[in-house]
Order: C-alpha cells, then sequence, then structure tokens
C-alpha cells in the first residue's frame, strides 16, 4: 500500500481546482492535485505540501471527503482525499503537473479525466458547483 493525498478545492465561483499529470500514472489525465505521503509526514502536512508544489498555492487541509484506491507499478495507491481552502498564492502549474486550473461543469464534461474521477467526486458532492 502506498498511502497518497488529494486535495479537493473549490474558489469563491465554486470553480472546482484540477491538474493535468505531466508524468505516470495518469499522464495526461487531469485530476484532483496530490501525491505521495513521505515517511513520517502527516496527511495534512503531506497535501499543503503537494498542492503548493503542483499548484502554486497555499492551503489549510480541512476535513476528511473520502478515500479510493488505484493501482499502481508497485502496489496500491490509496488516496485520501481531503477538503482544502486557499490561503494565498497564484496559480500555476508545477512540479508534476503539466497544467492547473480552475474548472467548471462545462469544462469538466470536455476533459480527459483520471478513471473514476467524475464518479468519485459526484458520489462525494464534490463536483465544480457551476
Amino acid at each position: 500500500m502506498i498511502r497518497c493525498v488529494g486535495g479537493v478545492v473549490h474558489d469563491s465561483n465554486g470553480r472546482l481546482l484540477l491538474v493535468r499529470r505531466a508524468n505516470a500514472p495518469g499522464e495526461g489525465l487531469w485530476s484532483i492535485p496530490g501525491g505521495r505521503v513521505e515517511p513520517g509526514e502527516t496527511d495534512e502536512a503531506a497535501v499543503t505540501r503537494e498542492l503548493l508544489e503542483e499548484t502554486g498555492l497555499v492551503v489549510t487541509a480541512g476535513h476528511l471527503v473520502g478515500s479510493v484506491e488505484r493501482p499502481a507499478p508497485d502496489g496500491v495507491f490509496v488516496i485520501y482525499d481531503y477538503e482544502c481552502q486557499v490561503r494565498s498564492g497564484v496559480l500555476r502549474a508545477g512540479d508534476d503537473a503539466a497544467d492547473a486550473a480552475w474548472v467548471d461543469s462545462a469544462t469538466l464534461a470536455t476533459l480527459r479525466t483520471a478513471e473514476g474521477l467524475v464518479e468519485t467526486l459526484s458520489g462525494w458532492n464534490c463536483l465544480p458547483r457551476t
């Protein structure tokens, strides 16, 4: 099991923060930002670090919205996704993100997203609100 975290972030207009993955797994696909939890790191610290690295945004991690399991080359990714609030920063793609964007429902429908993303976010009531 490889512990990972993700950040579910909405802006004041209800748009959802997504990144387009630059590397495998999921290269070229849009997903919520996140990544592996480093040894000795808390989920909160990992989510804060990953979002800063991938999006340039400083966030405060909130409550756990859900978790998913995805196949990994060397096991299984267990991803814990947390609701987050932006504190500061300017959105830009960084680290292993090829792009980063605030997306509304119409835009989300046009994107190539990671397998199960839309269904999972729908089940958690976390889709874009606009």
